[in-house]
């Protein structure tokens, strides 16, 4: 199942946190920070998806070493639509944050101090999507949108470009 389908899936269940409201607010942040950086869309879009990529990596990091609830615990934490520094520090080792942005760089030519400077943001984006999933009642239980995020087929392609371009047609409708 894409990661996409698991967040439909995810508003579809009244017990999870999902709702059309959240994606919207994902949707409106990327947009602003599009516009902060005066970037085109679609280029945050595929700096998301690096940085999808890396949370992948280091939240199985985290679960493999703590368990599913450390990770859900990350995801709870600092996931949002405003910048966070420590959710960047507490993903991140300092050499992992050079790699994602010359990463991002190569993929979208986005100068690496405007990187450095959307990462705050788009990590706690990230983490948003990853948060649609998670029980109302029991926040530190099983979240099936992270579940299928951290078991993906590992081919490091991270579908939250897809999500985000899905979200939007989807909130269209």
């Amino acid at each position: 199942m894409s990661l996409f389908n698991a967040i439909l899936s995810a508003i579809d269940n009244p017990n999870l946190l999902a709702n059309s409201g959240q994606l919207a607010g994902i949707l409106n942040s990327a947009q602003q920070l599009s516009s902060s950086y005066r970037s085109d869309p679609s280029i945050v879009e595929s700096a998301m998806s690096v940085v999808g990529k890396y949370v992948r990596s280091s939240l199985q990091e985290k679960r493999n070493s703590g368990g599913e609830a450390q990770a859900q615990a990350l995801v709870n934490q600092f996931s949002g639509t405003q910048p966070s520094t420590q959710a960047v520090q507490a993903l991140f080792s300092n050499p992992q944050i050079q790699n994602i942005i010359q990463e991002v760089e190569n993929r979208t030519g986005l100068d690496a101090s405007k990187i450095q400077g959307m990462l705050p943001m788009l990590v706690p984006l990230v983490l948003n999507f990853l948060k649609t999933g998670t029980n109302k009642s029991n926040p530190q239980g099983a979240n099936s949108v992270l579940s299928n995020f951290l078991d993906a087929d590992g081919d490091g392609d991270v579908d939250m470009m897809d999500a985000i371009q899905m979200a939007s047609r989807y909130l269209q409708k």
